[in-house]
């Protein structure tokens, strides 16, 4: 019987655009109903923010102990102004970070050779043209990924972007899956400018990274929807149903 999953569907959008909502979502969507209306079956998702959260946490850590910090500073430098909040002290540590969620994804492998009978896998991340865009993450995915996967692009403006990151923070859990929430400066400082209407190109229906096209998909987020899961069902069928048929011709010329 032919498969009708996809393997792997990468989540992108800006933070706070409404990629952990939908994720959210499909999991609370029977399998049988899931599969066929948006074409994923059982799945784990892999996600950079808790990996980067760590990092943070080991630098507080070795600082208490009277050591330097190794990765990341807590304060930073905008407009001229010192603001408290961490950021990476090299820019090549958002790369490092795709590598570590592609090294996730060999292990499984390693672990299920055939992992992609029964799973799908969603990746997530956002990026920002400040430190090195859409563009440059995914040419630090692997070939393996991109010879399999999908992208949804979870679709906001800066402005609302600034929005959802004001309402969900939580000070006290800032390592929440849901709840964290950047400083607006470093919103503004990281995210403000994105790369992914350049990255798209002209092209309504494939990202094109080194010699992989990749079909996308874009859930348009405005007005909100991931506000209510009622709101976010049919336009998510809509995306998912286009992006399966880009998929499946895609895979043609393979």
């Amino acid at each position: 019987m032919e498969k009708n999953t996809f393997d792997i569907v990468i989540v992108n959008g800006r933070p706070a655009a409404g990629k952990s909502e939908v994720i959210d979502f499909l999991k609370s969507v029977p399998l049988v109903e899931r599969i066929e209306k948006f074409h994923i079956g059982e799945f784990e998702e892999i996600d950079d923010f808790p990996i980067l959260w760590e990092r943070f946490e080991d630098d507080d850590l070795m600082e208490d102990m009277g050591l330097p910090r190794l990765i990341s500073d807590n304060k930073f430098k905008y407009k001229g102004e010192e603001l408290p909040g961490y950021t990476f002290k090299e820019q090549w540590f958002w790369n490092f970070l795709i590598r570590k969620l592609v090294l996730a994804y060999e292990k499984k492998l390693r672990d299920d050779p055939d992992y992609h009978d029964e799973k799908t896998l969603l990746i997530e991340f956002s990026r920002g043209s400040q430190h090195g865009g859409f563009s440059e993450a995914y040419d630090y995915l692997s070939d393996d990924i991109l010879s399999k996967a999908v992208t949804l692009y979870i679709s906001v403006t800066w402005d609302e972007s600034l929005r959802k990151n004001r309402r969900r923070y939580n000070p006290h859990r800032p390592d929440s899956w849901l709840e964290h929430a950047l400083e607006d400066k470093k919103l503004e400082m990281m995210y403000k400018e994105s790369d992914w209407e350049e990255f798209t190109g002209n092209d309504p229906d494939f990202l094109h990274v080194k010699d992989f096209s990749v079909p996308y998909g874009v859930f348009e987020n405005m007005p909100e929807k991931t506000d209510d899961p009622a709101k976010i069902r049919p336009h998510l069928e809509i995306v998912m149903a286009r992006l399966w048929e880009n998929w499946k011709r895609s895979r043609k010329n393979v």
